[in-house]
């Protein structure tokens, strides 16, 4: 092993411009490698990825891992109309431009995968690759939980965080003590450590971080058109069975939105998967991300 292999792959981080926004990235990998973004969701940083971004960039990929929109050390615009999907989506093709690449591969977990989905579905013409993580398309979610009431009720929080102030002073109490015991008691044993925790209570103090972060979940109530074609670019969705938030046949219902896209499930693990599972998440995201041709054959459940 050169002396260049280990420091090429260890994140640095650094803010840049992002359309009017500010966001703080983590980034790894060769600087001619194919620009690889992997989005984290709620409560998480960058962070998120720590598993991922080493073995990814070893790979030969440009590993970017923001800090969305209200999280971290990135920008947090006020009020609920600056977290519209399509703004959050939106940050991921201006993060492209800023890094100066016309075409990008995706990765998404939680909230970082509705906002790859959307990113796909706006965007195919910038976008080679998605491999989404527990996440719906959000086309389907709602007509799904309507069928489902058993997914409705999974989803109550989504309602309890639409309330103004009671969500925060709640998530906020006991030095974010709810969110961190949200974290460790939905995912396996050992997934999150002590140190784990502090650096996200870090982030979830900074003044107005945790507005931010719910605001995402609030502005779901804001109209959006639907998608109108299906998901061009290739998707691979990797699902852990033992979610408690996300049924398993969310996956097969957003695959039916894709072009070509497959799934694979993993039966021992929570929605915290890529923590819980990072040997195989990765050996999973290296074999699609890199591989050459078209992607995944029709959609497979």
């Amino acid at each position: 092993m050169t002396r260049e292999e280990p420091e090429a792959r260890d994140p640095t981080t650094r803010r840049i411009p992002v359309r009017g926004q500010t966001l703080n990235i983590a980034e790894a990998g060769p600087a001619d490698g194919p620009l690889t973004v992997l989005l984290h969701g709620f409560p998480e940083t960058w962070w998120g990825w720590r598993h991922q971004i080493g073995p990814l960039a070893a790979a030969g990929l440009r590993v970017v891992a923001p800090d969305q929109r209200g999280y971290g050390q990135s920008s947090r615009p006020d009020g609920i109309a600056a977290y519209h999907l399509d703004h959050l989506a939106g940050d991921v093709i201006g993060l492209a431009d800023a890094l100066g690449q016309e075409r990008l591969r995706l990765v998404g977990h939680d909230w970082g995968g509705v906002v790859a989905w959307w990113a796909a579905s706006r965007f195919p013409d910038r976008i080679e690759r998605v491999a989404i993580l527990n996440a719906p398309h959000p086309d389907i979610f709602g007509a799904y939980a309507r069928r489902h009431p058993s997914q409705t009720l999974r989803s109550l929080y989504v309602g309890f965080f639409q309330l103004p102030g009671l969500p925060e002073a709640l998530l906020r109490a006991g030095d974010c003590a709810a969110l961190r015991r949200a974290l460790t008691r939905s995912s396996r044993p050992g997934a999150f450590s002590a140190h784990d925790l502090d650096l996200y209570a870090a982030a979830w103090r900074r003044p107005g971080a945790i507005t931010a972060m719910l605001n995402w979940y609030r502005g779901l109530r804001l109209p959006r058109e639907p998608a109108t074609e299906p998901v061009r670019p290739p998707v691979l969705v990797l699902w852990g069975e033992r979610d408690t938030a996300l049924e398993r046949g969310l996956a097969a219902e957003s695959l039916r939105l894709c072009a070509q896209g497959s799934v694979r499930y993993f039966p021992e693990s929570t929605h915290w998967l890529q923590h819980e599972e990072p040997a195989a998440v990765n050996a999973a995201l290296i074999g699609f991300l890199t591989a050459d041709g078209p992607g995944p054959g029709a959609a497979q459940a």
